[in-house]
């Protein structure tokens, strides 16, 4: 069983290795295709229904493909070729997830979901009143964040942020530190103020 866990965990770390290869432009090629495609989605969300969004995709789509179909046919009919059909490879493709995939991605989202439900269920029950107040002033901040923006908003800015913060966190690197290590410090500071006022709240040694 602990075998099985293990193995289930390397799994999620080596998938999350290849998204931190997207989101640092290891292939460029690849992150801007990804990139771009998921800022004209949710920018097509800020105008257009779901269904509006997927019907306009789906109708682009098969305009590029049937438009590519009858010219390589009317290109092989004139040079009096037989090439085949142009998607030929592609329709040939297996695309079918094995059972093992399957297996591999359940257990990765169980084992987020699992450990999401048992951060969530410490914090509102107050394992620990630090963490929880914590918890409290971030959800608070939230909510000026949400009168703010809607959700599709959000959703852009994480977006954006995903592709670019980690870019230039790695090349700024040791000025963010430094100024994050302040925000730290004085945030430690404020929050060990607050624990020696509340009693209970004194975490336990190690």
């Amino acid at each position: 069983m602990q075998a099985s866990a293990d193995s289930t965990k390397m799994d999620c770390l080596w998938s999350n290795w290849k998204s931190i290869d997207l989101l640092y432009w290891r292939d460029i090629k690849q992150t801007g295709i990804v990139f771009g495609s998921l800022l004209l989605l949710f920018f097509s969300l800020t105008q257009f229904s779901v269904v509006s969004v997927i019907a306009y995709l789906a109708l682009a789509a098969l305009s590029a493909t049937i438009s590519f179909r009858i010219y390589k046919s009317v290109l092989q009919a004139v040079q009096k070729t037989d090439e085949g059909h142009p998607f030929k490879a592609y329709l040939e493709m297996e695309m079918s997830l094995s059972q093992d995939q399957i297996q591999k991605y359940t257990d990765c989202l169980q084992l987020y979901v699992n450990s999401t439900v048992k951060e969530l269920r410490r914090l509102f029950l107050v394992q620990d009143l630090v963490d929880s107040l914590k918890f409290a002033v971030l959800m608070w901040l939230l909510t000026y964040v949400g009168a703010l923006f809607n959700g599709l908003t959000l959703l852009i800015m994480a977006v954006v942020s995903m592709f670019t913060l980690p870019v230039v966190y790695d090349k700024y690197q040791a000025q963010i530190d430094q100024y994050l290590g302040l925000v730290r410090t004085h945030i430690n500071t404020v929050m060990a103020k607050i624990q020696a006022k509340i009693p209970g709240t004194k975490r336990k040694a190690e």
